[in-house]
């Protein structure tokens, strides 16, 4: 048990850190986000010809930010916290003009809908691969799926997206080019709407599998092979244990186990490369928000945007941190086990 509660302690300490330092560069740095709302609301006031009144630019600044500029860094950070702990309140996007929390908690289902698709996608086209190239290593299937492997591997992500939206959306017209769903039908759980939410994120997907897939083929191919020449299968196979159980239950089972700890720290890599991905499908959600965010210089949300990335990358370290004894026994749990 105090185990356990170390590990969230060290998550816990983590997150405050990212989270103290991140506050402290938004601030600090040239350009804060207070100056920079005041210069766009001012900016969009004399557009609409009225007057920036200073009071009332203020007043305006206060609201959307969430905080006093007038006051030291330190004692907003305290109120920032304040807010989110107690409230759950991550402040108000200025561009959008509603609470950074709605926001992303609109939009966090869409992004872990192609995300976790993705991975999962990859993860299994990767064992299965991994071991069919282990079982064939050195023939002409093994030679020519290590060179694909290792191609797609070194293929960014966003190329691939590119691609897949140039040749599949533009070219073809196979797939929708944007959007998470065809607005013109009736939301909810009906089958014309699912398929339509499905049919859009294909392109997506078939994208986000590009990060997780290649590298784990190989990792699989590598481990499956060291384990063949292990001594207890041989005397499996001496004991007449069937070829089928001997790959299931000897050689799968313990070559998968260092891809599981890869697998759940990958959930957050796929999380953090969804701003690309999603930009580029227009598909928002909350890769999407962040850099739309990024670009209209949107503080509170692109703060409440990498709170949810550093969240999401401590969920999946903690996740393989105290499941991977479950996973495989002979390691167990306590001070002495790590799986990263």
């Amino acid at each position: 048990m105090r185990y356990f509660v170390k590990r969230v302690v060290h998550a816990a300490v983590t997150l405050v850190s990212v989270t103290t330092i991140t506050f402290a560069l938004f601030r600090l740095m040239p350009g804060n986000p207070a100056q920079a709302m005041r210069a766009q609301f001012e900016a969009d006031m004399e557009a609409g010809g009225g007057t920036a009144d200073p009071e009332v630019l203020d007043a305006m600044v206060e609201q959307h930010i969430g905080f006093n500029p007038d006051q030291p860094w330190y004692i907003q950070y305290v109120e920032y916290l304040r807010d989110i702990i107690l409230y759950q309140d991550f402040g108000q996007s200025y561009f959008y003009n509603e609470a950074v929390f709605d926001i992303l908690f609109t939009a966090m289902p869409w992004s872990i809908f192609i995300s976790v698709y993705g991975l999962a996608l990859g993860y299994t086209t990767n064992i299965l691969l991994g071991a069919a190239m282990a079982y064939k290593e050195g023939s002409r299937f093994d030679n020519y799926a290590t060179v694909l492997a290792t191609f797609l591997n070194s293929v960014p992500y966003y190329v691939g997206a590119i691609l897949f939206l140039a040749f599949f959306g533009y070219e073809l017209g196979l797939f929708p080019t944007g959007g998470r769903y065809n607005t013109d039908l009736q939301t909810g759980l009906n089958v014309r709407f699912m398929a339509s939410i499905s049919y859009h994120a294909v392109l997506p997907v078939m994208s986000s599998f590009i990060v997780g897939f290649g590298g784990g083929a190989l990792s699989m191919r590598g481990n499956s092979i060291r384990i063949l020449g292990e001594d207890y299968l041989r005397v499996a196979r001496l004991r007449g244990i069937s070829s089928t159980r001997i790959a299931t239950r000897y050689v799968a089972r313990n070559a998968i186990l260092p891809l599981y700890t890869q697998m759940m720290i990958g959930i957050a890599t796929v999380f953090s490369s969804s701003v690309l991905l999603e930009f580029i499908f227009t598909y928002p959600g909350v890769g999407w928000y962040t850099y739309d965010a990024v670009m209209r210089r949107d503080y509170p949300l692109l703060m409440g945007s990498f709170l949810f990335f550093t969240i999401v990358t401590l969920i999946g370290i903690l996740i393989a941190e105290f499941t991977y004894g479950l996973v495989d026994p002979r390691i167990g749990s306590g001070d002495h086990s790590e799986s990263y």
